[in-house]
């Protein structure tokens, strides 16, 4: 077993406090990761907090994490000692239904799903030691920690151009965005409209923008105007403003909605040409209802996208790398965490927070 510590909650009201667990060591097929950086992402406040209602205390968050490989299976090929690399939101899946066989481990059909990155039990239904579903614990726990243990097949490589204390994000808002943006089929000349502009929104931005297409945020915050333009966004649209949405209407041919709260979507059905997809990935939770009529006249589309497979998680860093995209990122000590949460709530971001792991490491060598 290997002895780690990271940052957790014991109950949806309580503040992440260090807890000492233990790791199993690498099976033959799994690789041991030291983690470097991990992102803070707005579904980690949504699961401590049991927004979702499917909380395991404890709770330790953490699904963009980078790191490098100190250890190695026996078995293991893709990766070995001193490779940088990720792990995103989820670390195994049942590799046997039709959507694992297709590589959409993050649509698998086996007992209970994949198995996420933290807050088990979404496990595989068999668990072995020949290289399958080799997770056992009820409870996994995530990337605020100094260690990871995971399976080679769910293991990334990062790109060494990458800004390392940039790329974590990736693993979560830009696969979560990148995904839907490549299954629409976005592309040059398009016009995409992107709802939110926080950790997911930013990087749908400079994902879109990348792959040529005409970008307009929508924001309910006039102070993120700038901000959005900087990005590289063409037009940028306050929530609400019935002069612009007029102008706009029937003129976008996808938009995607990065927004973690319920909202409103009938305002931005008008908004799409015929033939057009209006993608949510934010929000988890009931939207409200929206006219049905407007779908029909112009053939229009709902749609949800959740995060991404390996497979696209692995293009998208190296989408990222090609074009020197990277999320823009606050660093922050893992001590402060707990105020870092308060402001995401409050949108006081600029717009992810990374934690850097040195800091957990000195609490530890100061506690020995």
């Amino acid at each position: 077993m290997i002895q780690a510590l990271g940052y957790a909650a014991n109950h949806s009201f309580s503040r992440l406090k260090p807890l000492a667990f233990e790791r199993p060591a690498p099976k033959t097929n799994e690789v041991q990761i030291d983690v470097l950086y991990c992102g803070v992402c707005h579904s980690d406040i949504h699961q401590v907090e049991n927004d979702w209602g499917n909380t395991v205390y404890p709770c330790m968050p953490g699904h963009e994490i980078v790191g490098r490989v100190v250890a190695t299976g026996s078995s293991v090929t893709k990766h070995k000692a001193g490779d940088l690399v990720g792990v995103g939101c989820m670390i195994d899946s049942c590799r046997q239904c039709a959507p694992c066989r297709d590589g959409d481990e993050h649509h698998c059909e086996g007992h209970n799903s994949w198995l996420a990155t933290y807050n088990g039990p979404m496990k595989p239904a068999a668990q072995t030691d020949d290289g399958v579903n080799t997770y056992e614990q009820d409870n996994t726990y995530g990337g605020y920690s100094n260690v990871v243990v995971v399976s080679e097949d769910f293991v990334l490589k990062v790109p060494e151009s990458l800004p390392i204390e940039a790329a974590a994000p990736i693993l979560c808002a830009g696969v979560t965005t990148f995904s839907p943006l490549r299954h629409w089929g976005v592309k040059a000349g398009d016009t995409v409209g992107v709802v939110g502009l926080g950790g997911l929104g930013h990087m749908a931005v400079k994902i879109a923008v990348a792959m040529g297409a005409e970008v307009t945020v929508f924001t309910t915050d006039k102070d993120k105007i700038e901000a959005a333009k900087a990005l590289g966004a063409h037009r940028v649209v306050i929530e609400g403003d019935k002069d612009a949405y007029k102008e706009l209407e029937l003129s976008f041919d996808f938009i995607l909605s990065t927004v973690p709260e319920k909202h409103e979507v009938d305002p931005f059905i008008l908004l799409l040409k015929r033939n057009a997809t209006f993608c949510a990935v934010g929000a988890l939770n009931e939207q409200p209802k929206y006219n049905n009529q407007e779908l029909i006249m112009h053939r229009r589309t709902l749609a949800g996208s959740l995060i991404g497979s390996i497979a696209e998680t692995q293009e998208v860093l190296d989408f990222c790398a090609e074009h020197g995209i990277a999320p823009d990122v606050q660093v922050i000590d893992i001590q402060d965490v707990n105020g870092a949460y308060k402001k995401v709530k409050n949108e006081d971001v600029r717009f992810r927070y990374v934690i850097d792991m040195a800091s957990l490491k000195r609490e530890m060598e100061e506690a020995a």
